[in-house]
């Protein structure tokens, strides 16, 4: 059946029937079935997406914008999986080029970040509800931190139907962990000291921080596909981030691995 039987969106062609502008989503009254055919999946670095390239099998490899582009399948499923490289503007040239030259039809953003949450602990997973720039400020402008000048919407709101499913894979692949879902929170800085999170969290009610997300879904929002960030957490992004993060970035990875493909499996 798939990840068709999951999404709730009404498409008039290729496009949905109707957004939800104030959420940065889409709404319908009725169930689809439109099947995904090509799923893009990012990662910032060769550790969020090594593994995912060698369980696939490769039909096609391009390297575009210094981005090592991997077309094939992956437990049955059409995908293209590539390493967008650090920060926010890697991450939206990397989705756009998902869009222009493979056209696919949603975006998974895996990889690690910071807990901002006391109850999330290392290695647990945080799957989108939406994603918004903390580090967006244009407050003398007479804008809210976070909010982008002349954007209709606050933050980008994750596609319901993938989160659905993506939380329960997880419990079904990770029982040994927490699986939350939560708004990731995105800033070109590697969140390290107790005050820059306290204020980040705060002004923003984050799950999560990290450095790619939001600028992926902002470029799945103005391209009007769907998408979910999936994080697992290597550190609390405070004083003690430094030393957590090398430590526990392997044990995250793996655990975004198994979602990955397991929500992969579940909609092939």
């Amino acid at each position: 059946m798939g990840l068709a039987f999951y999404f709730k969106n009404v498409y008039n062609g290729d496009r949905p029937a109707h957004r939800n502008t104030n959420q940065g989503g889409w709404q319908s009254t009725e169930r689809s079935f439109i099947i995904m055919k090509k799923i893009g999946i990012i990662g910032a670095m060769d550790v969020e997406v090594e593994r995912l390239k060698a369980d696939m099998t490769v039909t096609r490899q391009i390297t575009k914008a210094q981005m090592h582009f991997c077309e094939g399948t992956l437990r049955n499923q059409p995908v293209v999986v590539v390493r967008s490289g650090i920060g926010k503007v890697n991450a939206a040239v990397c989705t756009q080029i998902l869009v222009d030259e493979f056209g696919v039809d949603a975006v998974i953003n895996t990889g690690i970040a910071g807990s901002l949450n006391a109850q999330i602990d290392i290695g647990d997973i945080v799957i989108s509800t939406d994603a918004l720039h903390h580090d967006m400020d244009a407050v003398n402008f007479g804008y809210a931190p976070g909010q982008i000048p002349q954007m209709e919407v606050f933050s980008f709101a994750a596609d319901e139907p993938m989160a659905e499913l993506a939380e329960k894979v997880c419990h079904q692949v990770n029982p040994e962990i927490k699986v939350f879902r939560g708004r990731v929170v995105s800033g070109d800085q590697f969140i390290s000291d107790r005050a820059t999170k306290d204020r980040i969290t705060e002004q923003f009610h984050g799950f999560c921080t990290e450095m790619e997300g939001a600028a992926i879904a902002q470029a799945a929002y103005l391209n009007q596909i769907p998408f979910i960030v999936i994080r697992a957490i290597s550190d609390k992004a405070d004083d003690s981030a430094s030393e957590d993060y090398p430590t526990f970035e392997k044990k995250a990875v793996e655990h975004s691995v198994r979602l990955v493909e397991g929500f992969l499996a579940a909609q092939a």
